[in-house]
């Protein structure tokens, strides 16, 4: 099996993916159960993005809401970057949205108070290093396992969504790669210990970008990797892609090949985005990065077939077909497949 072969079916039998294929799972029962179908549970855009957007009651612009939920043996196993990562992953996903974050709420379960203090003590330095205020939430210290769900109010002028991608579209690639593996989870940490005016300044590059009008869809890299994100992206789109593994930026332990490539690929970069923008946009995006020192990348175009293509030196391979396989959208029942 080649190295591009041996990514494909990782990258599809791996956790990342099969945690956002649940996605799909849950639209299919809220679009059964929910008496306007799936789009009782859209407002300004439909379900698959980054967060919940609704138009601002008080005047023009969208409030956001995100909300992620950690599983229990990382709490477990790390407790305080399990709190800060609470508060750090539900800013990527306001700011890959073209947001910026009003205030933090959690909901923390644990097996006693010694086992909670790590995970508060991470949620309260991350509300500090962000600016972002911590101001409530629900906390049960007698519970047979530990688990953390935090969620943040957040606010956008201009929107970024997963739905806006178009063929022709160039899609980007921006990470930090100043920071480390977590050990041996498939974490790279390029913000915890980071200073707080480099992290706030960072994250207020999307909504920049947004405003500027320099792309109109974007994605945070989450758990799925960055495949798993752009595959995301392109399926809200109702488009496909071909990515190009070769551009994509990568830490130097990787490019010297001490890291394997799959690891990077499945891990979440806790600072990480996709874009898809105009042609005529792409170098203005690059350099509002790297004026941060945040490396960015033109890794592949928009296609029209609803396909993932992946590229890696004279080889090519199917990430996912769209099509025949939906990957985070809603399942038609079966009785409508059969119909179909």
């Amino acid at each position: 099996m080649s190295e591009l072969a041996a990514i494909v079916h990782q990258l599809r039998s791996g956790r990342g993916f099969a945690h956002k294929r649940d996605i799909g799972q849950a639209m299919s029962v809220l679009a059964r159960a929910l008496p306007g179908g799936e789009g009782a549970m859209a407002q300004a855009v439909a379900v698959g993005d980054d967060c919940a957007a609704i138009p601002d009651p008080a005047g023009s612009g969208w409030l956001l809401f995100a909300i992620e939920g950690f599983l229990d043996d990382f709490v477990q196993a790390l407790p305080w970057f399990a709190g800060w990562s609470g508060v750090m992953v539900n800013l990527s996903d306001i700011a890959a949205m073209g947001g910026r974050p009003i205030a933090v709420v959690d909901a923390l379960w644990a097996r006693d108070g010694a086992a909670a203090e790590p995970v508060l003590q991470g949620l309260a330095a991350a509300s500090a290093a962000y600016g972002v205020p911590l101001v409530g939430g629900h906390t049960n210290a007698r519970s047979a396992r530990d688990g953390l769900a935090v969620a943040v109010l957040g606010r956008a002028n201009r929107l970024l969504t997963s739905f806006d991608a178009r063929p022709g579209d160039r899609l980007l690639m921006a990470v930090d790669l100043r920071g480390r593996f977590e050990d041996p989870h498939p974490f790279w940490n390029a913000t915890a210990g980071a200073p707080p005016a480099r992290l706030r300044g960072d994250l207020e590059l999307l909504p920049q970008i947004a405003e500027a009008g320099l792309a109109d869809a974007a994605k945070d890299i989450s758990n799925a990797g960055a495949l798993g994100s752009l595959l995301m992206l392109l399926e809200c789109s109702k488009a496909g892609g071909e990515i190009d593994l070769d551009a994509l930026p990568r830490p130097a332990c990787v490019a010297r090949g001490e890291v394997p490539l799959w690891r990077w690929l499945h891990g979440f970069p806790s600072y990480g985005y996709v874009l898809s923008v105009r042609p005529d946009r792409v170098e203005a995006v690059i350099q509002r990065f790297a004026g941060r020192g945040i490396a960015c990348a033109d890794v592949g175009s928009v296609t029209t077939m609803p396909q993932v293509w992946l590229r890696q030196a004279d080889q090519r391979a199917l990430l996912w077909d769209v099509a025949a396989e939906p990957f985070i959208t809603a399942r038609a029942p079966a009785s409508e497949a059969a119909l179909a």
